[in-house]
């Protein structure tokens, strides 16, 4: 492919590659000042995400295997190698790097992006908020700005928002809350319909100068955190919003190995239904998890949105050296 004129230059800025620069020294220190541990995992597994909503990008190893997979994965995130650190007893430990996410590119994702996701032992996920609010607000200084700070749990959000309760309305009036935003009902659940409002309806309201933690999210979209026993239960996990920039997503963790497995393989059942491929389950940390995840809450925030926000830009273009296109 020959190349567009100007195509071999930086996508971002000097101004804004000088910016991330001293975004990387903040959180170091940071953490430092907190004796968080910097750690460094593998960015290739034997094993995928499940995660149906998250699409992985697969490689051939072509040199000696001794019988291990050919097949590698490249991580979507650190999360499965950090929690066998914390079952092995690292300790409070966070990691600043590279991941990669198959099919996501455009104005707000790029294919591979850098993460930074932490670990705390003994804490829960309304702790974790207040570190993450912390480090967002250290980051925000770094240009002169400040944010106002809100925590919200999710059913009080969608009560406020939109008049609906998230936990008891049926898929019906959960569609009637879109109004005029037109979606083809096929084949979408209960939280599609939810994602959908959060995404339409509701983010877009946010205002720029506040950071917004949603928390406590209904059981169905546990993901990896653990529920709490209530009418109706709740997964206890977290997002934070910088105006309607999604930054950050967080768990109080679950250390259950079986109900562990068997989400996997709830979420290996439904990518199957919707015909996509199913990675190998990652057994080395379903094995750490048996060995014993101390409790703890953990978090992964996109060091490019918040840079974006930073920068006060909505493309990812201008806080990446070179975009996806520019590869």
């Amino acid at each position: 492919m020959t190349p567009r004129a100007g195509d071999w230059l930086p996508s971002a800025d000097f101004e804004a590659l000088r910016l991330r620069a001293r975004l990387y020294a903040a959180i170091r220190a940071f953490f430092a000042e907190r004796d968080v541990l910097e750690v460094e995992t593998p960015v290739l597994s034997m094993a995928g995400n499940t995660d149906p909503n998250i699409a992985s990008f697969s490689l051939e190893f072509s040199g000696r295997t001794d019988g291990a997979p050919r097949t590698r994965w490249l991580r979507t995130s650190p999360e499965y190698a950090l929690k066998r650190l914390l079952a092995a007893g690292v300790g409070d430990c966070y990691e600043l790097g590279r991941v990669f996410r198959d099919g996501e590119a455009g104005g707000r994702h790029n294919p591979e992006f850098t993460m930074l996701e932490w670990y705390r032992i003994g804490w829960d996920h309304h702790r974790l908020i207040e570190e993450t609010a912390a480090l967002v607000h250290a980051a925000l200084a770094l240009t002169g700005r400040d944010a106002q700070f809100e925590k919200i749990a999710y059913r009080d959000l969608y009560g406020r928002h939109l008049g609906i309760d998230s936990a008891t309305d049926s898929e019906s009036e959960l569609h009637a809350a879109l109004g005029d935003i037109e979606i083809a009902p096929e084949g979408l659940t209960r939280d599609d319909w939810l994602d959908l409002l959060m995404t339409h309806r509701i983010q877009p309201s946010f205002p720029a100068d506040r950071l917004t933690a949603v928390y406590d999210y209904p059981a169905s979209q546990c993901a990896l955190a653990r529920l709490r026993d209530g009418d109706p239960p709740v997964a206890e996990r977290f997002e934070l919003y910088l105006g309607a920039l999604e930054l950050a997503n967080g768990y109080h963790e679950l250390q259950d190995a079986a109900e562990q497995r068997n989400r996997f393989q709830r979420d290996l059942a439904l990518r199957g239904s919707r015909g996509a491929a199913s990675p190998p389950l990652d057994a080395r940390l379903l094995a750490a998890l048996e060995h014993g995840l101390p409790h703890c809450a953990g978090v992964a925030l996109g060091v490019d949105r918040l840079l974006m926000a930073m920068l006060g830009t909505d493309r990812i273009a201008d806080a990446i050296a070179f975009a996806f296109e520019r590869g």
